[in-house]
């Protein structure tokens, strides 16, 4: 992108990549007809890959901004990277293993433009089949270690309530709607809020985005789901190289975000989460030693 392109973008889309191939293409090229319109700043950060994915940048994507990192340094520090160099108003976070829809980001920006108090917004993300993903939710409590998208109960009872009304599964939103966070497989951020405008690095992977969107809401800040605009998310894609570390660091982050914003019962909810690791990893070990990703 030449330096006045640069100028004129609006928007910076920063694409983390760690081992992640397969999907950094096709990601990419979803991204080109803006990219070369002006309209969007494309960074993709490699994390420390080893599958030749910078190369396929420099190679396919000689517009792109490549970033290189001499390791996996994690979902937060990796994105904080290439935020400290943003220039534009909006940044979009979004993980390789996605594909932005034809309009995506020029109604994400608009929506921003529309809002002034909206700090994150989020798209609606659908699944290859088009079917829609469960990227906005309510905060999590005492009930979401036994309730959460991934917990045996949601398994085995998808439509008891706790879980409807963590996953807001029910929800049929064609309009905006305001919620308390939203994923950061596809995030737009508001820059320049100080210490809630970067992403807290002790988190290495997952939870990061809930903790985001708690603090730009604590802040006095809102938090909006977009439905009109849509991104595909080949789900679990970005992770599947890491499948029992992503494993350990889900529950690891979710207890660190419990400590970091909840003082009160705090060692029921640590109690919570180490049976939730106790559980998933007998359920998913054995999987794993077959070659199997995580369920």
């Amino acid at each position: 992108m030449s330096e006045t392109m640069r100028e004129r973008a609006r928007c910076t889309v920063v694409v983390l990549s760690y081992n992640a191939r397969a999907y950094l293409e096709p990601c990419l090229e979803s991204l080109e007809a803006d990219r070369q319109a002006g309209r969007a700043r494309v960074v993709v950060v490699d994390n420390g890959s080893r599958d030749g994915s910078a190369a396929l940048v420099r190679g396919r994507f000689p517009g792109v901004e490549l970033l290189e990192l001499p390791r996996n340094v994690g979902f937060s520090a990796g994105n904080n990277a290439a935020l400290a160099r943003c220039e534009s108003e909006y940044a979009l976070l979004l993980n390789p293993d996605t594909e932005a829809r034809a309009g995506a980001i020029q109604r994400l920006v608009a929506f921003m433009d529309e809002t002034p108090r909206c700090a994150v917004v989020g798209p609606r993300l659908v699944n290859p089949d088009g079917s829609r993903q469960l990227s906005c939710r309510s905060f999590p409590g005492y009930k979401t270690a036994f309730f959460n998208r991934y917990s045996l109960l949601t398994r085995w009872f998808p439509e008891n309530r706790h879980s409807r009304d963590y996953l807001m599964s029910s929800l049929e939103a064609t309009e905006p709607m305001e919620v308390d966070w939203v994923s950061g497989a596809a995030m737009m951020v508001r820059r320049g809020h100080g210490r809630s405008g970067s992403l807290d690095e002790r988190f290495f992977m997952y939870a990061e985005d809930v903790d985001w969107c708690y603090r730009f809401k604590a802040a006095g800040w809102e938090v909006w789901y977009e439905p009109r605009a849509e991104i595909l998310h080949h789900i679990g894609g970005s992770s599947a190289s890491l499948p029992v570390r992503s494993l350990l660091e889900r529950h690891r982050s979710r207890y660190y975000f419990n400590r970091k914003h909840y003082s009160r019962g705090v060692p029921i909810l640590d109690l919570m989460v180490a049976v939730g690791v106790l559980v998933r990893l007998l359920v998913h070990l054995p999987g794993a030693r077959r070659g199997r990703s995580a369920p």
